[in-house]
C-alpha cells in the first residue's frame, strides 16, 4: 500500500509532482495552480480525472463551462480539448488511465525500438 498526505507533499507551480505511474494502469499527479494560471486549452490520449483538493478552479470543454470548489471532481473523455483554470489558489490530482493511453508518443518510441 502506499498513501499520501496531499497537503505535506511539495509540488510546485510548473513543477508537477507525480506521485505513482504504472503503465497499462494509471498516473497519478499533484498539480499547484495559483491564482490566475492555468493549463491552457489542450487534450490528452487518456481519460482524465481532476480531484480538486483544495481552492476553486474553473473547468471548460468545449461551449461547457464549470466552477469547481474543493473537494470536486471533473472527467474529461481521451482526446477531450480542455482548460483548468485556478480560480484562487488551488491544489489537484490529476490521474490518467490507462497510461499511456492509446496514441501516446512514448508508445510509438516503445514499438519502433
Amino acid at each position: 500500500m502506499e498513501s499520501w498526505q496531499l497537503d505535506a507533499v511539495s509540488a510546485k507551480f510548473r513543477q508537477p509532482e507525480v506521485l505513482r505511474s504504472d503503465d497499462g494502469a494509471s498516473r497519478i499527479i499533484l498539480i499547484e495552480l495559483p491564482a490566475g494560471e492555468a493549463l491552457t486549452e489542450h487534450q490528452v490520449h487518456e481519460h482524465a480525472l481532476a480531484f480538486v483538493v483544495s481552492g476553486e478552479l474553473e473547468v471548460s470543454a468545449g461551449s461547457e463551462s464549470s466552477r469547481l470548489r474543493a473537494p470536486a471532481l471533473a472527467h474529461f473523455a481521451p482526446a477531450e480539448r480542455h482548460e483548468v483554470r485556478a480560480v484562487e489558489d488551488a491544489r489537484l490530482v490529476l490521474a490518467l488511465s490507462p497510461w499511456p493511453g492509446p496514441g501516446h508518443p512514448s508508445l510509438a518510441a516503445r514499438e519502433a525500438e
